[in-house]
Parts: C-alpha cells; structure tokens; sequence
C-alpha cells in the first residue's frame, strides 16, 4: 500500500509536466489548499469547546479567549485565515479570467463550485460566534428564501427549525459549518484530477508537451516561497491587527429586540451585497445576487479556438474595468443605502454583468477574425 501512494505522488505530484512559463500568479491554487487546512485543523480545536446553543454561544468564544491555552490565537487563526482563503480564491479566479482558464471546463466548474460551497461554510462561520451582526446577518440572509414562490416562507421556516432564528437554527448552522469543509476537501481533489488530466494553464496559451518541465522542485520551491510569504503575512494579522476583518457589531451578544443600524455580511461577501440592495425588487435582487456567481458557470459553455487573448487591447480595457468594478461594489456594500451609494451600486451592477457578456462577445469576434 504505502509502495502504491509513493508511486502515485511520484508520478501525480513530483513528475508532474507543468508549463515551464507559469508565474507567481499560479501560486494561489496550491495557497488555497495550505488555508483549507489551517481553516479545518484550527475549526476542529474550536469544536471542542464551542457550545452551540444561543444561551452559550457568545460566552464560549468569550471562554476560548480568555480561558483556554493559547485560545485567543486559535480563535484569532480561524477567523483571519476565511478573510486569507478569500483573498487567494479571489486572485486565484481573476487569474483564471485573465488567462482563460476557463478552456478547461471540467477544472472551472468544479472550481466554481468550490467557490460557492465556500461561501456557504463561511455564512455558515459567521453566524456561529451569535454576535449581533451574525444574529442579523443570518436573519437577512435566510430571508431571502422567503422570495421564492409559493414555498419561499416554507423554506425559511425549515432552516430556521421555527418561527424565527433560534436555538434549532444555530444548531444545524454548526453541524452544517463543520461538515462542508471535509465536502470543499473532496471537491478539490476532483479539481486536482481534472487539472492533471489536461495540465495547468499557462500566459501564453500553449498546450505542447515540448514547453513542459517536472512540478518538483522547481515549483514545489516557487510554492514554499509563497507560503512563508503568506504565513509571515498571516501571523503578523494575528498577533498585531486580529480583528481588521471583524465588525464591531458582533462583539456584543445577540439581541433580537435591537436591530443593528447598518447590517452588513462580512467584506468578501461585500460585492454581492451590494448587487442585491441595488435592485429595488426583493426578488430581482435576489435572482441578480445568485446570477452574480452562477454566471460563471456560463465560461465554459463558449469553447474560443484562440486559447490565449488576454494582451489583447480591449480584452485589458474590459478586464481592469471589471477588476474596479469588483472593488467598487464592495466598498459600495459597506456603506450605508442612501444617495449617492444606492446609485454606484447600480451603475456598477449593471458594468459587473456587462463584463462577461462583453468577453463572450469579444471572444466570437477574435475567432471571426483569426479563424475565418
């Protein structure tokens, strides 16, 4: 057994052919997995002493803190390193935008169902402190059900476990939070398969062998580099700024008889926020929340026989324009809903969609050129 799993890292991992022009850009893949380990190690130690119920949710962080052995950096770890796997998942797939990643349509989908999947186990995180924002925020978020017809309040009503959020609710919220990560684990093995079947990508957009060398060691070295970056960054947020991601709000316990005055998801679910509050229509808002991802999905679908077409003018001026936008939607999702931030939030909306329509069509009209 142990001759077979050193076959198999042997010929998978270490004598992978990997293009030899990749850059540091295509280090974020392997930074997302080191995160999805800290994120499930750190989680597991919490578990043990965070109690999910609403009398002692709060005071068991509390306890963690003050109480438990190097608890504080535990806790610290955990909650600044969602914001570090979001800012490396977020690089990771502008990356694979910019380079066309998206040719390889079994890696992207299963990728962005990574995404979304990660999105979910961090909602899911952000409710279990029972904080006033995650009290609120839950309560927001799981109203959006509610526009579904016909079934909508029936839905809300089952993941609530009642009437409103409660003790039923936080509950399976846990359960729910400590299961997904092992899912997102399984899932980015499948991506590992497909990413091996085909090869990386690369800048240029090249497929032969010819331009291939061994992943180990020049890249296992270029990865090392990249996580004593990463973790030198990481510890210094943990030990010096620990709660520059946090809302003050949710230092104070949950309160359903005080609503915060401004309700906000944390910053990388900012952009998506910002979408759903920029339509007036509760459902319109939420049909463009849900569209804002699963348009991804639609990458795929356009096969373009150029593999490459990044450095293309107007495929820059349409990508950093849509980078900004990005940007923008999430400061724009901090702020609070009055004049002049309603209407960015809708004017940039409405750039955010417009990006992956005009990339489509650019990408006919550079066949049509090139091809025909």
């Amino acid at each position: 057994m142990n001759k077979n799993i050193m076959i198999f890292i042997n010929k998978s991992l270490l004598k992978l052919p990997s293009p030899i022009n990749i850059s540091y850009w295509w280090n974020f893949g392997s930074l997302l997995g080191l995160f999805l380990f800290i994120q499930i190690i750190s989680g597991f130690f919490l578990s043990m002493h965070y109690c999910p119920n609403t009398s002692y949710a709060f005071y068991s962080i509390i306890h963690i803190i003050q109480n438990i052995n190097l608890g504080w950096l535990l806790h610290n770890i955990h909650i600044n390193g969602a914001s570090l796997f979001f800012i490396c998942m977020y690089i990771h797939m502008a990356r694979g935008l910019y380079y066309s990643s998206y040719n390889l349509h079994n890696t992207w989908m299963i990728g962005v169902m990574i995404y979304l999947l990660s999105m979910a186990t961090a909602f899911l995180g952000y409710v279990l402190p029972w904080g006033q924002m995650s009290f609120w925020g839950a309560t927001v978020i799981t109203n959006l059900a509610s526009t579904i017809p016909f079934i909508g309040n029936l839905i809300v009503q089952w993941v609530w476990g009642g009437f409103s959020i409660n003790n039923a609710t936080l509950n399976r919220f846990f359960s729910l939070h400590f299961l997904l990560p092992f899912i997102i684990l399984f899932m980015v093995l499948i991506h590992l398969y497909f990413l091996h079947l085909t090869g990386s990508s690369n800048p240029l957009g090249l497929n032969s062998n010819l331009y291939k060398i061994y992943f180990h060691p020049y890249f296992t070295f270029k990865d090392l580099f990249g996580f004593m970056i990463f973790i030198f960054v990481f510890m210094i947020i943990n030990l010096e700024y620990p709660y520059m991601f946090s809302d003050p709000d949710n230092f104070s316990p949950a309160n359903p008889m005080i609503t915060p005055i401004h309700i906000q998801p944390e910053w990388y679910f900012l952009f998506a926020y910002a979408i759903l509050r920029s339509i007036p229509n509760k459902l319109g808002g939420v049909i463009a929340l849900l569209m804002s991802i699963m348009i991804l999905f639609l990458f795929p679908l356009i096969t373009p026989k150029l593999k490459s077409f990044s450095n293309y003018p107007l495929n820059q001026l349409n990508y950093w324009i849509f980078i900004n936008t990005f940007f923008i939607l999430t400061w724009a999702g901090a702020q609070i809903i009055e004049f002049p931030y309603i209407n960015i939030s809708q004017i940039m909306s409405i750039i955010y969609f417009f990006y992956f329509f005009i990339s489509i069509l650019l990408l006919k009209i550079w066949d049509i050129i090139l091809f025909n």
